[in-house]
Protein backbone atom coordinates (compact mmCIF):
# COMPACT_ATOMS: atom_id res chain seq x y z
CA UNK A 1 0.00 0.00 0.00
CA UNK A 2 1.31 3.45 -0.87
CA UNK A 3 2.23 5.68 2.06
CA UNK A 4 -0.03 8.28 0.43
CA UNK A 5 -3.10 6.06 0.84
CA UNK A 6 -4.46 6.24 4.37
CA UNK A 7 -5.46 2.91 6.00
CA UNK A 8 -9.08 4.07 6.26
CA UNK A 9 -9.16 4.90 2.55
CA UNK A 10 -7.28 1.73 1.59
CA UNK A 11 -9.97 -0.42 3.24
CA UNK A 12 -12.46 1.10 0.80
CA UNK A 13 -10.28 1.59 -2.28
CA UNK A 14 -8.37 -1.72 -2.45
CA UNK A 15 -11.37 -4.08 -2.94
CA UNK A 16 -12.67 -1.81 -5.71
CA UNK A 17 -9.30 -1.10 -7.34
CA UNK A 18 -8.47 -4.81 -7.59
CA UNK A 19 -11.51 -5.17 -9.87
CA UNK A 20 -10.53 -2.45 -12.35
CA UNK A 21 -8.15 -3.48 -15.14
CA UNK A 22 -5.27 -1.34 -16.34
CA UNK A 23 -5.48 -1.75 -20.14
CA UNK A 24 -1.72 -1.22 -20.53
CA UNK A 25 -0.27 -3.74 -18.05
CA UNK A 26 -3.29 -6.05 -17.98
CA UNK A 27 -3.21 -6.03 -14.17
CA UNK A 28 -5.60 -4.37 -11.75
CA UNK A 29 -4.98 -0.68 -11.15
CA UNK A 30 -4.14 -1.55 -7.53
CA UNK A 31 -1.54 -4.20 -8.36
CA UNK A 32 -0.19 -2.04 -11.20
CA UNK A 33 0.51 0.73 -8.67
CA UNK A 34 -1.73 3.31 -10.33
CA UNK A 35 -3.51 4.27 -7.10
CA UNK A 36 -1.14 6.96 -5.86
CA UNK A 37 -3.20 8.75 -3.24
CA UNK A 38 -6.30 8.09 -1.19
CA UNK A 39 -7.89 9.80 1.76
CA UNK A 40 -11.25 10.33 3.42
CA UNK A 41 -12.23 13.94 4.05
CA UNK A 42 -15.46 14.07 6.02
CA UNK A 43 -17.88 11.99 3.94
CA UNK A 44 -15.90 12.34 0.71
CA UNK A 45 -13.46 9.74 -0.60
CA UNK A 46 -10.62 11.24 -2.63
CA UNK A 47 -8.53 9.04 -4.94
CA UNK A 48 -5.70 9.95 -7.30
CA UNK A 49 -4.80 7.64 -10.20
CA UNK A 50 -1.36 8.06 -11.69
CA UNK A 51 -1.11 7.70 -15.46
CA UNK A 52 1.83 6.53 -17.56
CA UNK A 53 2.89 7.89 -20.97
CA UNK A 54 1.19 4.88 -22.57
CA UNK A 55 -2.26 5.74 -21.21
CA UNK A 56 -4.55 7.57 -23.58
CA UNK A 57 -7.41 9.85 -22.61
CA UNK A 58 -9.95 7.10 -23.27
CA UNK A 59 -8.02 4.66 -21.04
CA UNK A 60 -7.96 7.17 -18.20
CA UNK A 61 -11.66 7.95 -18.51
CA UNK A 62 -12.61 4.29 -18.42
CA UNK A 63 -10.41 3.51 -15.42
CA UNK A 64 -11.74 6.52 -13.52
CA UNK A 65 -15.36 5.62 -14.28
CA UNK A 66 -14.86 1.94 -13.44
CA UNK A 67 -13.11 2.72 -10.15
CA UNK A 68 -15.83 5.18 -9.12
CA UNK A 69 -18.56 2.69 -9.99
CA UNK A 70 -16.92 -0.18 -8.11
CA UNK A 71 -16.34 1.93 -4.99
CA UNK A 72 -20.02 2.84 -4.95
CA UNK A 73 -21.13 -0.74 -5.64
CA UNK A 74 -19.03 -2.01 -2.74
CA UNK A 75 -20.98 0.13 -0.28
CA UNK A 76 -19.38 3.59 -0.04
CA UNK A 77 -22.29 5.97 0.51
CA UNK A 78 -20.55 9.35 0.37
CA UNK A 79 -19.23 11.34 -2.62
CA UNK A 80 -16.36 9.81 -4.60
CA UNK A 81 -13.82 12.04 -6.31
CA UNK A 82 -11.34 10.21 -8.53
CA UNK A 83 -8.69 12.42 -10.12
CA UNK A 84 -6.04 11.46 -12.67
CA UNK A 85 -2.44 12.62 -12.42
CA UNK A 86 -0.89 12.86 -15.91
CA UNK A 87 2.37 11.13 -16.74
CA UNK A 88 5.38 13.28 -15.89
CA UNK A 89 8.94 13.32 -17.07
CA UNK A 90 11.50 12.72 -14.30
CA UNK A 91 11.81 15.78 -12.09
CA UNK A 92 8.84 17.58 -13.64
CA UNK A 93 5.87 18.43 -11.43
CA UNK A 94 2.27 18.17 -12.51
CA UNK A 95 -1.26 18.61 -11.28
CA UNK A 96 -4.28 16.39 -10.98
CA UNK A 97 -6.89 16.33 -13.69
CA UNK A 98 -10.43 15.18 -13.56
CA UNK A 99 -12.52 14.53 -10.50
CA UNK A 100 -15.90 13.32 -9.48
CA UNK A 101 -17.62 10.74 -11.61
CA UNK A 102 -16.06 10.22 -14.99
CA UNK A 103 -18.27 10.47 -18.01
CA UNK A 104 -18.49 8.19 -21.02
CA UNK A 105 -17.01 4.77 -21.71
CA UNK A 106 -17.42 1.44 -19.98
CA UNK A 107 -14.56 0.43 -17.72
CA UNK A 108 -13.39 -3.14 -17.28
CA UNK A 109 -14.58 -3.98 -13.81
CA UNK A 110 -12.41 -7.04 -13.10
CA UNK A 111 -8.71 -7.71 -12.82
CA UNK A 112 -7.69 -10.06 -15.62
CA UNK A 113 -3.97 -9.53 -15.19
CA UNK A 114 -1.08 -11.74 -14.20
CA UNK A 115 1.68 -10.66 -11.85
CA UNK A 116 4.25 -11.64 -14.47
CA UNK A 117 7.91 -12.07 -13.80
CA UNK A 118 8.33 -8.80 -11.92
CA UNK A 119 6.17 -9.64 -8.94
CA UNK A 120 2.96 -7.99 -7.73
CA UNK A 121 3.23 -4.37 -6.68
CA UNK A 122 0.71 -2.41 -4.67
CA UNK A 123 -0.36 1.20 -4.82
CA UNK A 124 2.53 3.58 -5.34
CA UNK A 125 4.69 0.80 -6.79
CA UNK A 126 5.60 -0.79 -3.45
CA UNK A 127 5.70 -4.60 -3.36
CA UNK A 128 2.65 -6.36 -2.03
CA UNK A 129 3.32 -8.10 1.26
CA UNK A 130 4.60 -11.62 0.62
CA UNK A 131 5.33 -10.90 -3.06
CA UNK A 132 8.63 -9.07 -2.78
CA UNK A 133 12.19 -10.33 -3.01
CA UNK A 134 13.89 -13.21 -4.75
CA UNK A 135 12.78 -16.80 -4.83
CA UNK A 136 9.26 -15.78 -5.82
CA UNK A 137 6.82 -18.61 -6.37
CA UNK A 138 4.15 -18.71 -9.09
CA UNK A 139 1.40 -17.63 -6.70
CA UNK A 140 3.04 -14.84 -4.81
CA UNK A 141 6.50 -15.52 -3.47
CA UNK A 142 8.06 -16.22 -0.09
CA UNK A 143 5.80 -16.10 2.95
CA UNK A 144 7.38 -15.84 6.37
CA UNK A 145 5.52 -16.96 9.47
CA UNK A 146 4.64 -14.18 11.86
CA UNK A 147 2.95 -14.42 15.24
CA UNK A 148 -0.32 -12.54 15.74
CA UNK A 149 0.03 -10.24 18.72
CA UNK A 150 -2.22 -11.26 21.60
CA UNK A 151 -3.50 -14.47 19.99
CA UNK A 152 -2.62 -17.56 22.02
CA UNK A 153 -3.90 -20.29 19.71
CA UNK A 154 -4.91 -20.52 16.05
CA UNK A 155 -7.18 -23.35 14.92
CA UNK A 156 -8.24 -24.01 11.33
CA UNK A 157 -11.68 -25.44 10.57
CA UNK A 158 -11.42 -27.15 7.19
CA UNK A 159 -13.12 -29.50 4.78
CA UNK A 160 -11.97 -31.14 1.61
CA UNK A 161 -15.36 -30.54 0.02
CA UNK A 162 -17.95 -27.78 -0.05
CA UNK A 163 -21.47 -28.20 1.27
CA UNK A 164 -20.60 -30.24 4.36
CA UNK A 165 -21.45 -27.49 6.86
CA UNK A 166 -17.92 -26.33 7.64
CA UNK A 167 -18.90 -22.69 8.29
CA UNK A 168 -21.82 -23.85 10.43
CA UNK A 169 -19.43 -25.93 12.52
CA UNK A 170 -16.89 -23.08 12.73
CA UNK A 171 -19.40 -20.49 13.95
CA UNK A 172 -21.00 -22.86 16.44
CA UNK A 173 -17.60 -23.92 17.71
CA UNK A 174 -16.73 -20.25 18.18
CA UNK A 175 -19.96 -19.66 20.13
CA UNK A 176 -19.37 -22.75 22.25
CA UNK A 177 -15.84 -21.68 23.14
CA UNK A 178 -17.02 -18.15 23.93
CA UNK A 179 -19.74 -19.52 26.21
CA UNK A 180 -17.05 -21.52 28.02
CA UNK A 181 -15.36 -18.27 28.99
CA UNK A 182 -12.67 -18.01 26.33
CA UNK A 183 -11.95 -14.89 24.30
CA UNK A 184 -12.63 -15.97 20.74
CA UNK A 185 -12.12 -14.58 17.25
CA UNK A 186 -13.14 -16.03 13.90
CA UNK A 187 -11.55 -15.18 10.57
CA UNK A 188 -13.57 -15.97 7.46
CA UNK A 189 -10.93 -17.09 4.95
CA UNK A 190 -13.55 -18.28 2.46
CA UNK A 191 -13.07 -15.26 0.20
CA UNK A 192 -15.32 -16.49 -2.60
CA UNK A 193 -18.20 -17.55 -0.35
CA UNK A 194 -18.15 -15.72 3.00
CA UNK A 195 -20.76 -17.05 5.44
CA UNK A 196 -19.64 -15.78 8.83
CA UNK A 197 -21.40 -12.37 8.60
CA UNK A 198 -24.77 -14.07 8.07
CA UNK A 199 -24.25 -16.84 10.59
CA UNK A 200 -23.12 -14.45 13.34
CA UNK A 201 -25.61 -11.75 12.30
CA UNK A 202 -22.98 -9.08 12.11
CA UNK A 203 -22.32 -6.53 9.40
CA UNK A 204 -21.40 -2.97 8.65
CA UNK A 205 -18.34 -1.14 7.39
CA UNK A 206 -15.00 -1.93 9.03
CA UNK A 207 -12.54 0.87 9.80
CA UNK A 208 -8.94 1.28 10.91
CA UNK A 209 -7.91 2.33 14.41
CA UNK A 210 -5.13 4.71 15.44
CA UNK A 211 -2.58 1.92 14.98
CA UNK A 212 -3.72 1.48 11.37
CA UNK A 213 -5.23 -1.91 12.14
CA UNK A 214 -8.67 -3.00 10.90
CA UNK A 215 -11.15 -3.22 13.77
CA UNK A 216 -13.10 -6.52 13.57
CA UNK A 217 -16.86 -6.73 13.98
CA UNK A 218 -18.23 -8.40 17.10
CA UNK A 219 -21.32 -10.34 18.17
CA UNK A 220 -22.03 -12.98 20.80
CA UNK A 221 -18.68 -12.00 22.34
CA UNK A 222 -16.83 -13.14 19.20
CA UNK A 223 -14.57 -10.90 17.12
CA UNK A 224 -15.05 -11.54 13.41
CA UNK A 225 -13.40 -10.51 10.16
CA UNK A 226 -14.67 -11.38 6.69
CA UNK A 227 -14.50 -10.13 3.12
CA UNK A 228 -18.28 -9.97 3.54
CA UNK A 229 -17.76 -6.76 5.52
CA UNK A 230 -16.13 -5.16 2.48
CA UNK A 231 -18.42 -6.16 -0.40
CA UNK A 232 -22.17 -6.33 -0.99
CA UNK A 233 -23.89 -9.68 -0.52
CA UNK A 234 -24.70 -9.87 -4.23
CA UNK A 235 -21.23 -8.85 -5.42
CA UNK A 236 -19.14 -11.73 -6.82
CA UNK A 237 -15.49 -11.95 -5.81
CA UNK A 238 -13.69 -12.44 -9.13
CA UNK A 239 -10.08 -12.51 -7.99
CA UNK A 240 -7.02 -14.49 -8.95
CA UNK A 241 -5.00 -16.49 -6.46
CA UNK A 242 -2.43 -13.81 -5.52
CA UNK A 243 -5.18 -11.37 -4.52
CA UNK A 244 -6.89 -14.02 -2.38
CA UNK A 245 -3.57 -14.78 -0.72
CA UNK A 246 -3.01 -11.09 -0.06
CA UNK A 247 -6.39 -10.73 1.65
CA UNK A 248 -5.76 -13.80 3.82
CA UNK A 249 -2.42 -12.38 4.96
CA UNK A 250 -4.01 -8.99 5.62
CA UNK A 251 -6.79 -10.53 7.71
CA UNK A 252 -4.18 -12.36 9.77
CA UNK A 253 -1.71 -9.54 10.38
CA UNK A 254 -3.56 -6.26 9.79
CA UNK A 255 -6.59 -6.81 12.02
CA UNK A 256 -6.74 -5.62 15.63
CA UNK A 257 -7.58 -9.01 17.10
CA UNK A 258 -6.50 -8.02 20.60
CA UNK A 259 -6.06 -10.64 23.31
CA UNK A 260 -7.65 -13.94 22.24
CA UNK A 261 -7.52 -17.39 23.75
CA UNK A 262 -8.18 -18.80 20.28
CA UNK A 263 -8.61 -17.53 16.72
CA UNK A 264 -10.64 -19.87 14.52
CA UNK A 265 -9.97 -19.79 10.77
CA UNK A 266 -12.97 -20.77 8.65
CA UNK A 267 -11.16 -22.05 5.58
CA UNK A 268 -12.65 -22.45 2.12
CA UNK A 269 -13.14 -26.05 0.97
CA UNK A 270 -10.27 -27.80 -0.75
CA UNK A 271 -6.50 -27.53 -0.58
CA UNK A 272 -5.73 -24.38 -2.57
CA UNK A 273 -4.13 -20.95 -2.30
CA UNK A 274 -5.96 -19.75 0.82
CA UNK A 275 -5.14 -22.90 2.79
CA UNK A 276 -1.47 -22.92 1.87
CA UNK A 277 -1.07 -19.20 2.51
CA UNK A 278 -2.61 -19.46 5.94
CA UNK A 279 -0.57 -22.53 6.91
CA UNK A 280 2.64 -20.85 5.73
CA UNK A 281 1.87 -17.46 7.31
CA UNK A 282 1.18 -18.47 10.92
CA UNK A 283 1.88 -21.31 13.32
CA UNK A 284 -1.33 -23.28 13.59
CA UNK A 285 -2.09 -24.91 16.91
CA UNK A 286 -4.21 -27.47 15.13
CA UNK A 287 -7.00 -28.17 12.67
CA UNK A 288 -10.52 -29.56 12.85
CA UNK A 289 -11.73 -31.36 9.71
CA UNK A 290 -15.45 -31.44 8.90
CA UNK A 291 -17.08 -34.10 6.73
CA UNK A 292 -20.41 -35.76 6.12
CA UNK A 293 -20.80 -39.55 6.26
CA UNK A 294 -20.98 -40.41 2.56
CA UNK A 295 -17.94 -41.72 0.72
CA UNK A 296 -17.65 -38.83 -1.75
CA UNK A 297 -17.25 -36.37 1.13
CA UNK A 298 -14.96 -38.65 3.12
CA UNK A 299 -12.57 -38.98 0.17
CA UNK A 300 -12.16 -35.21 0.12
CA UNK A 301 -11.86 -35.06 3.91
CA UNK A 302 -8.96 -37.51 3.63
CA UNK A 303 -7.20 -35.07 1.30
CA UNK A 304 -7.66 -32.34 3.89
CA UNK A 305 -6.19 -34.49 6.65
CA UNK A 306 -3.26 -35.43 4.42
CA UNK A 307 -2.60 -31.77 3.66
CA UNK A 308 -2.33 -30.87 7.33
CA UNK A 309 -0.20 -33.93 8.08
CA UNK A 310 2.25 -33.16 5.26
CA UNK A 311 2.54 -29.57 6.47
CA UNK A 312 3.05 -30.65 10.11
CA UNK A 313 -0.22 -29.23 11.44
CA UNK A 314 -1.79 -31.36 14.20
CA UNK A 315 -5.30 -32.60 13.40
CA UNK A 316 -7.32 -32.13 16.57
CA UNK A 317 -10.12 -34.33 15.32
CA UNK A 318 -12.88 -34.93 12.81
CA UNK A 319 -16.50 -33.81 13.03
CA UNK A 320 -19.08 -35.83 11.12
CA UNK A 321 -21.86 -33.39 10.25
CA UNK A 322 -25.40 -34.30 9.11
CA UNK A 323 -24.86 -37.73 10.65
CA UNK A 324 -28.52 -38.61 11.08
CA UNK A 325 -32.02 -37.15 11.16
CA UNK A 326 -34.68 -37.76 13.78
CA UNK A 327 -38.19 -38.26 12.41
CA UNK A 328 -41.44 -37.15 14.11
CA UNK A 329 -42.29 -40.75 14.99
CA UNK A 330 -39.11 -41.08 17.01
CA UNK A 331 -37.19 -43.16 14.49
CA UNK A 332 -33.83 -42.14 13.06
CA UNK A 333 -32.57 -42.26 9.48
CA UNK A 334 -29.13 -41.70 7.95
CA UNK A 335 -29.76 -39.82 4.67
CA UNK A 336 -26.04 -39.57 3.86
CA UNK A 337 -25.00 -43.01 5.06
CA UNK A 338 -23.07 -43.64 8.23
CA UNK A 339 -19.63 -44.28 9.59
CA UNK A 340 -17.55 -42.21 7.17
CA UNK A 341 -16.21 -39.83 9.78
CA UNK A 342 -15.48 -42.62 12.22
CA UNK A 343 -13.59 -44.64 9.61
CA UNK A 344 -11.48 -41.62 8.69
CA UNK A 345 -10.69 -40.88 12.33
CA UNK A 346 -9.63 -44.47 12.89
CA UNK A 347 -7.52 -44.48 9.73
CA UNK A 348 -5.46 -41.52 10.92
CA UNK A 349 -5.57 -42.18 14.64
CA UNK A 350 -7.31 -38.91 15.49
CA UNK A 351 -10.41 -38.34 17.65
CA UNK A 352 -13.91 -38.32 16.21
CA UNK A 353 -15.07 -35.18 17.99
CA UNK A 354 -18.78 -35.51 17.30
CA UNK A 355 -21.66 -36.79 15.22
CA UNK A 356 -23.77 -33.69 14.52
CA UNK A 357 -27.38 -34.44 13.54
CA UNK A 358 -29.13 -33.03 10.48
CA UNK A 359 -31.44 -30.68 12.37
CA UNK A 360 -33.65 -28.00 10.85
CA UNK A 361 -32.93 -25.79 13.88
CA UNK A 362 -29.25 -25.67 12.91
CA UNK A 363 -30.17 -24.46 9.43
CA UNK A 364 -32.70 -21.94 10.77
CA UNK A 365 -30.17 -20.64 13.29
CA UNK A 366 -27.53 -20.20 10.61
CA UNK A 367 -29.89 -18.29 8.32
CA UNK A 368 -31.16 -16.10 11.17
CA UNK A 369 -27.72 -15.41 12.61
CA UNK A 370 -28.46 -17.21 15.86
CA UNK A 371 -26.10 -20.22 16.07
CA UNK A 372 -27.54 -23.43 17.50
CA UNK A 373 -24.81 -23.54 20.16
CA UNK A 374 -26.63 -20.74 21.98
CA UNK A 375 -29.21 -23.38 23.00
CA UNK A 376 -28.46 -25.97 25.64
CA UNK A 377 -30.42 -28.79 24.01
CA UNK A 378 -30.45 -30.77 20.77
CA UNK A 379 -27.72 -29.91 18.27
CA UNK A 380 -26.74 -26.99 20.49
CA UNK A 381 -25.68 -29.42 23.20
CA UNK A 382 -23.60 -31.35 20.63
CA UNK A 383 -21.74 -28.20 19.57
CA UNK A 384 -21.14 -27.23 23.20
CA UNK A 385 -19.69 -30.68 23.85
CA UNK A 386 -17.39 -30.28 20.84
CA UNK A 387 -16.25 -26.89 22.12
CA UNK A 388 -15.55 -28.40 25.55
CA UNK A 389 -13.50 -31.21 23.98
CA UNK A 390 -11.54 -28.83 21.76
CA UNK A 391 -10.83 -26.53 24.72
CA UNK A 392 -9.55 -29.45 26.80
CA UNK A 393 -7.33 -30.57 23.93
CA UNK A 394 -5.92 -27.09 23.37
CA UNK A 395 -5.37 -26.56 27.08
Amino acid sequence: MSASVSPEAAAVIEPAATRVRDPISGRSVWVAGLVQQGRIDGETLHVVLGATPSHGAEDLGRMREALTRNIEQLGWKGPVKVAVRPAMAPGVGGGDTGGGKAGGGHGHSHDHGHGGGHGGRGAGGTPLRGMEGGGMQPHGGPIHKQPIAGVKRIVAVASGKGGVGKSTVATNLAVGLALSGWKVGIMDADIYGPSVPTMLKVGGKVYANADKKIVPMENYGIKAMSIGFLVDDSEPIIWRGPMVMGVVRQFLQDVAWGDLDVLLIDLPPGTGDAQLTMIQAVDLTGAVVVTTPQDVAVLDAVRGVEMFRKLDVPVLGIIENMAWMDLPDGSRIHPFGSGGGERTAQRYGVPLLAHVPLDIRVREGGDAGRPAALDEHGAGAVFRDVARTVRETLS
